[in-house]
């Protein structure tokens, strides 16, 4: 199933509010960790797979890369993407991760920011980034943390006084579809192991470089509830190297 939720106007008109959305990359609590991660972009050829607004694709022409595709499967997102976008180096391509088709070995790094877990199936996407990626290049990619997709319900228990008591992990080994509530109703997104990530990536062909779970980023943990992602994880991220 390829749900194009980013095209629904209720959902884009609150995701478009959120403060990653407005505030780019500096207001992403995990950016701090992912960036850490990239290679020297300097003169390289970077595909951004879930590429939304763009933040990525322009921090890697920031970085001087020489060429950068953004994929995305929504209109919306590609649009606003565009207007935010004036460098010739930078592609957009409207169309499905699952999707993606390009030539054997012309990328040094593929990249995506929190959209896998909006794919059914992650082992083909993994061996569609190995061929296109040269050899020795390099695979970056963060996802909702399995212990954050295990239930559809993904909300703190709370107490009598509505603050959060504790994160309850629920289905854990029960992979599969999740149809939760994020700023609208009847999102669907996939929950898999943390044992089905590395393994995908293991069996596909790649040598796993790092693995992160990050806490927020310090500078932003005045902003309301920021404090409690110090209490699980909300995020995990992945670097690999293709050998």
């Amino acid at each position: 199933m390829k749900q194009n939720k980013y095209d629904d106007s209720a959902f884009f008109s609150a995701y478009k509010e959120m403060p990653r959305s407005i505030g780019g990359l500096g207001a992403a609590g995990e950016w701090h960790e992912f960036k850490v991660l990239l290679p020297d972009l300097q003169g390289k050829s970077v595909l951004d797979l879930g590429c939304g607004f763009g933040w990525h694709c322009r921090y890697a022409r920031e970085q001087h890369a020489a060429e950068v595709v953004g994929v995305d499967i929504s209109a919306k997102m590609l649009e606003s993407a565009r207007e935010q976008t004036d460098d010739p180096a930078i592609t957009y391509l409207q169309a499905p991760i699952e999707d993606i088709d390009f030539p054997d070995g012309h990328f040094d790094v593929v990249l995506s920011s929190l959209a896998f877990h909006y794919v059914q199936s992650f082992d083909p996407v993994c061996q569609k980034v190995h061929s296109c990626l040269k050899q020795g290049g390099t695979f970056v990619f963060s996802v909702e943390h399995p212990i954050f997709t295990s239930r559809p319900e993904q909300e703190w228990i709370l107490d009598d006084q509505g603050s959060p008591l504790y994160w309850p992990v629920d289905h854990y080994q029960d992979e599969g579809v999740r149809n939760t509530a994020f700023l609208t109703d009847h999102v669907i997104k996939y929950h898999r192991t943390l044992s089905t990530y590395i393994n995908d990536l293991i069996r596909t062909g790649f040598a796993i470089t790092a693995v992160r779970e990050p806490l927020p980023d310090p500078k932003l943990m005045h902003h309301p509830g920021m404090k409690d992602e110090t209490r699980r994880p909300m995020f995990l991220i992945l670097s690999a190297e293709k050998k």
